[in-house]
């Protein structure tokens, strides 16, 4: 795989790809954005903050400089054409999973994580999904959209085979979404209660995690496009992240929903930061 390495990489990311357990990427794409826009921005945005925060996970007790990890920036899409975009995303992780390497996928929107869950069903046929959020994103369309930040978790289900999907924080959404979610999933509405038991229950399979940071409450989490009053704590999304260590089979995971621009105390990209930080350690964990 082919990529331009003239970049500023997120901490201590600076691993040759084929030296790399783990590989970086973040998506500039916001297209189907419904209220306000700006996640295109999180990549920079995170890689530029993160000179400030420590290599070394006092949660995790692990040091980010003793992996290899391959941060190549953002990639090259063309923004505003979803369809072109998402085939962007699952080309590259298709290269990557190819390579017997895991990603770690910055956003962008939501809908960035449809792109790279096309690859991952291919090569983990029976591949769980855990998924952190404000919002259950199990609508079938959104504003005319089959493919939108707000239908991306259903349209990912719908490509499950033997695999479920699994739904932490949730406290928006529509009637008719948490009403088919009783059917066909399994949704803890408000906190992370239950996470102990979805770990035990998918210790041995394929799992990928999926946080949209809007899964913080806002006075904790200003810098987001759609922010949701009655959210978690950092520290029960640490907490969670650290259950989730009991897991022996994370193949990939990502990160959306940072809006930078809209919290100038840059705070909201602090605590990306961080998540990010512990999401990379958890993942080399567990190779």
């Amino acid at each position: 795989m082919i990529f331009d390495r003239n970049i500023s990489v997120f901490q201590s990311c600076d691993g040759e790809y084929k030296e790399s357990d783990v590989v970086i990427f973040s998506v500039p794409m916001d297209a189907t954005c419904s209220f306000r826009p700006g996640t295109r921005f999180a990549g920079p945005a995170i890689r530029t903050e993160s000179i400030v925060m420590e290599w070394y996970s006092p949660y995790m007790e692990m040091d980010l400089k003793d992996y290899k990890t391959c941060d190549i920036g953002d990639l090259d899409i063309p923004v505003g054409d979803v369809e072109m975009d998402l085939d962007i995303i699952s080309s590259i992780t298709k290269d990557i999973l190819n390579d017997n390497k895991k990603t770690m996928m910055i956003g962008g929107e939501h809908l960035v994580t449809y792109g790279t869950i096309r690859e991952y069903v291919k090569k983990y046929p029976d591949l769980n999904i855990i998924h952190f959020d404000a919002h259950t994103d199990l609508r079938d369309e959104f504003l005319g959209r089959k493919l939108s930040h707000a239908t991306v978790l259903k349209k990912c289900y719908e490509m499950l085979n033997g695999g479920s999907l699994y739904q932490f924080g949730i406290r928006s959404g529509d009637k008719s979404e948490f009403e088919w979610a009783k059917k066909h999933i399994f949704q803890q509405k408000f906190n992370t209660n239950g996470i102990d038991e979805v770990v035990k229950k998918l210790k041995d399979k394929p799992v990928y995690i999926t946080i949209d940071l809007d899964v913080l409450d806002p006075s904790i989490f200003p810098g987001t496009g759609t922010p949701e009053a009655g959210g978690i704590t950092f520290k029960e999304l640490m907490d969670a992240i650290l259950t989730m260590r009991g897991l022996n089979k994370i193949v990939g995971a990502d990160m959306v929903e940072l809006s930078p621009d809209y919290d100038p105390s840059h705070v909201s990209t602090q605590v990306a930061c961080k998540v990010l930080r512990e999401l990379v350690l958890l993942l080399h964990k567990n190779k």
